[in-house]
């Protein structure tokens, strides 16, 4: 008799492990379920956000990576509210624990929440955007994508750089996508035997034979240095942006060219050679005879040797 209740019992006992065994089976396998499936949705459902708004014609493309983030963040968030429902925990202990746990890696990550805040703040003030060319936190690029971290940027060598939000929020940002015109400024050094009104005529001239150059505001061509060996002529002029980097090259080359033509030089550094010793050793150092003259080529560089 005791036997056969030990074995009932033993039946019961199965019964009920079978029981837990296929409810929380269930679970966890509903649970995964729920996983996969938010993964998918969140990857799914963040590139049609970006699609989408791609296709928008006046869509700022600065904001697109950080509402694709935001969409991909959330869904996986409530794809985990979803899993720990799953298992029994009520929605208001969720919010309580994620809460808690909020504040704790809070505190634990303040440098990445403060990327975060500062990658709402770029996008807010909008200092740079897509496809401008900055510098900024000792880099400089174009600039390729703003996200809630980290703004990714492109060198003009093809170099890629990820800066974090938060030092380019804090630090002074150089634009030079912003504005539609910007200036050329382009230091030409003419010899003190040249005469200043011609050189200044010639690259006035030169400047306003450029369509690329604006009339307004003016180009002028100004002293600004007496050098050393040179005085230092100035051009100031404005063109559209886009046309900047071909016209600032192009007209340094016919810079050259100009007063190459009007015989009006350009001084460079010369060093003088000064030899001292014995003829032997003079003309050991020159190679010749120091009675045939020194060459013009010794006799005109410029490096002192002693």
């Amino acid at each position: 008799m005791e036997k056969l209740l030990d074995l009932n019992v033993l039946k019961a006992e199965a019964v009920n492990l079978y029981d837990i065994g296929i409810e929380y089976g269930l679970t966890i396998g509903t649970a995964l379920l729920l996983l996969i499936a938010g993964f998918w949705a969140a990857k799914f459902v963040s590139h049609a956000v970006r699609y989408r708004l791609e296709n928008i014609r006046d869509m700022d493309p600065t904001l697109i990576p950080m509402m694709a983030q935001i969409t991909r963040y959330a869904i996986l968030t409530f794809t985990l509210i979803l899993v720990l429902a799953e298992f029994g925990v009520q929605t208001a202990s969720i919010i309580t624990v994620i809460g808690a746990a909020g504040l704790a890696i809070g505190l634990a990550l303040q440098g990445t929440l403060q990327n975060v805040a500062a990658g709402i703040m770029l996008l807010v003030v909008r200092p740079i955007r897509v496809g401008d060319y900055v510098e900024v936190a000792g880099a400089g690029g174009t600039v390729m994508e703003i996200g809630l971290f980290m703004t990714r940027m492109k060198t003009p060598q093809g170099l890629y750089i990820s800066v974090p939000n938060s030092k380019i929020f804090s630090d002074t940002i150089v634009n030079y996508s912003m504005n539609a015109q910007r200036r050329i400024d382009l230091v030409v050094g003419i010899s003190y035997e040249d005469d200043i009104d011609k050189a200044v005529g010639v690259l006035t001239g030169l400047v306003q034979a450029d369509e690329r150059i604006l009339e307004s505001p003016e180009p002028k061509v100004i002293v600004t240095a007496l050098g050393e060996s040179s005085v230092d002529l100035e051009i100031r002029a404005w063109t559209d942006r886009p046309q900047y980097a071909d016209t600032r090259f192009d007209l340094m080359r016919s810079v050259k060219y100009a007063l190459d033509e009007k015989g009006i030089s350009i001084p460079y550094p010369h060093r003088q050679i000064i030899l001292s010793g014995g003829g032997a050793q003079i003309e050991q150092v020159i190679g010749c005879d120091v009675e045939d003259g020194m060459p013009d080529d010794i006799y005109h560089s410029h490096t002192l040797l002693r």
